[in-house]
């Protein structure tokens, strides 16, 4: 099926590895021309470059990122057309999961906000006016099933998330009718750098449950989130859904909520 995505300008945020880069991965594919947000390149990322690809080195726990990658967007596309929000999750520097309300402290919650919902606020704010000189566009906000199952663990995580899950439904109201669609995305445990990396979420709950880092990710992590498919959810597949959201194939989707979880929401 042709997602009618092609000569589109896209903005991806922490496109180097995990969904970002499959996301930027599969929009290339598409025809799209991608403005890739991260901290640093990868070699993964670098194997995909080409004229249609600008990778931008940005903090977006700068507050002054966000604007900066939508004017380079601007400058070296002409235009923007999809933003796909996708850096999320561990702040820079910090290690997930905490197992209790009483873990983090008021500068970790300022942290966890600042990078999972105010990069996403000032980055939107940004994006809106080069979107309307188009005619519309569409946003895709990378949330969280935890947003809609808040436990102790994680808590300002999924807090922070539920906040954005707010504010997608708001822009939705107010910018459909100008054309820009906003939705977002939910997955659930997706083998990406926060569970596989040393010292990340496989490593923090082996330590935590006696075990070693592979059973947590082939056995425990699914066991313990009651995951329906028995395993964690790749990449590829929360690209895919981004995409065809990204696509005017989705013209009245807007304003939804998307679970690519593995069954880990169970409510209806």
């Amino acid at each position: 099926m042709d997602l009618e995505l092609s000569g589109r300008v896209a903005i991806v945020t922490g496109a180097s590895k995990g969904i970002g880069l499959a996301v930027t991965r599969t929009l290339l594919d598409e025809g799209v021309r991608v403005v890739a947000a991260s901290r640093k390149t990868t070699p993964e990322l670098e194997e995909r470059g080409g004229i249609d690809l600008l990778h931008v080195p940005v903090d977006l726990m700068d507050p002054d990122a966000p604007g900066h990658i939508v004017a380079r967007a601007v400058e070296e596309f002409g235009g923007l057309d999809i933003l796909v929000n996708n850096a999320g999750g561990p702040p820079p520097g910090v290690a997930l999961p905490r197992f209790s309300f009483l873990a983090p402290t008021d500068d970790d919650w300022r942290v966890m906000f600042e990078f999972n919902l105010f990069s996403v606020v000032r980055a939107v704010r940004a994006a809106i006016p080069p979107m309307l000189e188009r005619g519309g566009g569409s946003i895709i906000n990378v949330s969280s099933g935890s947003a809609r199952l808040p436990t102790a663990m994680n808590v300002d995580y999924s807090a922070a998330k539920a906040g954005l899950n707010n504010l997608t439904k708001a822009l939705s109201e107010e910018f459909a009718p100008q054309g820009i669609r906003v939705n977002t995305v939910s997955p659930g445990p997706v083998r990406t750098a926060w569970w596989t990396e040393e010292g990340g979420a496989a490593d923090i709950i082996a330590a935590h449950a006696g075990t070693d880092r592979n059973s947590v990710m082939d056995q425990i992590a699914p066991e313990m989130m009651k995951l329906s498919t028995g395993r964690l959810v790749e990449p590829q597949e929360i690209a895919e859904v981004i995409v065809l959201l990204a696509s005017p194939r989705s013209a009245s989707t807007t304003g939804a909520d998307f679970a690519v979880d593995a069954g880990f929401l169970k409510e209806i």
